[in-house]
C-alpha cells in the first residue's frame, strides 16, 4: 500500500515529529499527499524549503501538498500564497490526528504556538528500521538568543511529565529500541515548568530507574549554562549514560556570546568540559559553533578557533552564520560573507585533526559497538565503526578496532554483549 511521502528539513526534533505525522497520515488515508517538515533556523532553510516544494509539485502533479514546520508555523500566508501548496498546518496541528482527516479543511490552520501549553500527546511504539530511538522531552524556549527565530516557531517550554516518558521508553524498549536519544529543543530546561522543578539529571536518573532495562541513553544538545550538579553526579554514577555530549556552545569568546545573548561564558563552557571529563574521563564532546556572527573580529574568532584544542571538542558541527530576517543579530553589523566562510573552514579544520586524533586512539582497543544495520553501528562515544558483518541488527557487540578511517573506525567482532 502507498503511504503518505513526509520530506524533513532541519533538527532532529522535526525527524521524530516527521515519524509520528508519518503515522496520522497513513492512518487517514492521505496515500496522494507529499507532506513537507520545514526548517526555519535561516533564510537559507527556507529557500531550500520553497525550492524542494516547487520540484515535488513538478514530479507529483497530482500529489497533494501539505506544508507544516516551523518555517510554516511563522509565515503561513507566505506558503499558503504558493501555487504548488494545497494546505498549511501549524506545529501544534502537525502532531494532532484530526489535522490528517478529510481533504476540505481549510488552506491555513496555524494556532498562535505561544499559547500552545501541551507536548508530545503521541506515544510511537517505535521507529522504522532503527535501533536507536528519539524521545520528546520537551518542547519550546523561553530564551531569546539573538541569531534564533525557533522560539518564535516552537513557542514557550513545555516539559512531558516523567510517567509519560517512563511509560514511552518502556514501550520503546519492549519493541526491541537498545539506545534511546532525549531529545527537544531545549532540553536543559526541562523540568522548569513542572511541580518541583526537576532537573534534566533528576529526570533521567529517575527514568533510567524506572526502566532498569534499557541499555544505552544519550543525550542531544546540552546548553553549558544549565548544566546542574544532578547532571555531573548522573554522568559520573551512570554507566548506561553514553560518554558524548554535544554541546551548544555558538562560540567562546565572551563579547560575541554576549551579543548573541547565551547564558554562558568561555570559563563556563571550560569549566562544564572539566567537570565532565572528571565525572567520565572517557567523554568526548562535539559542539555547535557559528562563524563570522556580526561584529566578530579576528581577536574574538581567534578565542572561538583556540577553544576547540582547549575544550578538546571531537566532533564539531559549524554553521557560517546566516542572516535570519525577524531576529536581532540580522540588524547588527555583518562579517563579509567570505570571511565567514573562511573561518567557518579554520574551524571545520581544527575540529578534523581532532577527531582523527580521536580516532587513531581507538585502534588497538575493545569497544562495545550497537548495530544497526550492514555490520556497522555506534559505540559509546558515538563514533561509527563498520567492518562487523557477522553481528545482527539490534545487538550490542564487543569488537577490537584494527584502524581508522577519515569517517569511521574499521572493527573485528569479538562477541555479543547484549541481543
Amino acid at each position: 500500500m502507498s503511504r503518505a511521502k513526509i520530506v524533513t528539513f532541519g533538527c532532529r526534533l522535526n525527524t521524530l515529529e516527521s515519524e509520528v505525522m508519518q503515522t496520522h497520515a497513513d492512518a487517514a488515508g492521505l496515500h496522494d499527499a507529499v507532506i513537507l517538515n520545514t526548517c526555519a533556523v535561516t533564510a537559507e532553510a527556507e529557500r531550500q524549503a520553497r525550492q524542494t516544494i516547487r520540484r515535488l509539485k513538478r514530479e507529483n502533479p497530482e500529489a497533494r501538498i501539505i506544508v507544516t514546520g516551523c518555517a510554516a508555523q511563522l509565515d503561513p500566508e507566505k506558503y499558503a500564497a504558493m501555487a504548488e501548496v494545497d494546505r498549511v498546518i501549524g506545529n501544534a496541528e502537525k502532531l494532532n490526528p484530526k489535522s490528517y482527516i478529510g481533504t476540505a479543511d481549510e488552506p491555513v490552520t496555524v494556532t498562535d504556538i505561544m499559547t500552545v501549553t501541551e507536548t508530545a500527546g503521541h506515544l510511537l511504539d517505535g521507529f522504522e528500521s532503527r535501533t536507536r530511538a528519539f524521545v520528546q522531552i520537551q518542547q519550546g524556549c523561553d530564551h531569546r538568543c539573538t541569531f534564533c527565530i525557533i522560539p518564535f516557531a516552537r513557542g514557550p517550554n513545555r516539559s512531558v511529565p516523567l510517567a509519560r516518558l517512563i511509560e514511552h521508553v518502556r514501550t520503546l524498549v519492549a519493541n526491541g529500541h537498545k539506545e534511546i536519544v532525549l531529545t527537544g529543543v531545549d532540553i536543559c530546561s526541562y523540568g522548569r515548568d513542572l511541580p518541583g522543578a526537576p532537573s534534566l539529571g533528576a529526570m533521567t536518573r529517575a527514568l533510567l530507574d524506572a526502566v532498569p532495562e534499557l541499555p544505552r541513553l544519550r543525550f542531544s544538545s546540552l546548553d553549558p549554562a544549565a548544566m546542574t550538579e544532578d547532571f555531573f553526579a548522573l554522568l559520573s554514577r551512570e554507566p548506561r549514560v553514553m560518554p558524548h555530549l554535544h554541546l551548544s556552545l555558538q562560540a567562546a569568546d565572551d563579547m560575541v556570546l554576549k551579543r548573541m545573548k547565551r547564558r554562558h561564558s568561555r570559563d563556563d563552557s571550560l569549566e562544564a568540559c572539566t567537570r565532565a571529563r572528571a565525572a567520565r574521563p572517557d567523554v568526548v564532546f562535539g559542539a555547535d559553533l557559528i562563524a563570522g556572527f556580526p561584529t566578530e573580529t579576528d581577536a574574538m574568532f581567534e578565542n572561538t578557533l583556540a577553544a576547540v584544542n582547549e575544550m578538546g571538542l571531537t566532533y564539531l558541527h559549524v554553521f557560517p552564520y546566516s542572516p535570519r530576517p525577524g531576529t536581532p543579530a540580522a540588524n547588527m553589523p555583518q562579517v563579509p560573507k567570505a570571511l565567514r566562510a573562511e573561518r567557518a573552514g579554520r574551524l571545520r579544520e581544527a575540529g578534523d585533526v581532532l577527531r582523527e586524533k580521536f580516532f587513531e586512539s581507538r585502534v588497538g582497543k575493545t569497544v562495545d559497538v550497537l548495530i544497526e544495520q550492514d555490520g556497522q553501528g555506534h559505540c559509546p562515544q558515538f563514533t561509527p565503526v563498520r567492518g562487523l558483518t557477522d553481528a545482527e541488527p539490534g545487538s550490542i557487540v564487543a569488537a577490537r578496532i584494527e584502524r581508522a578511517e577519515q569517517s569511521h573506525l574499521i572493527g573485528r567482532l569479538i562477541g555479543c554483549v547484549a541481543s
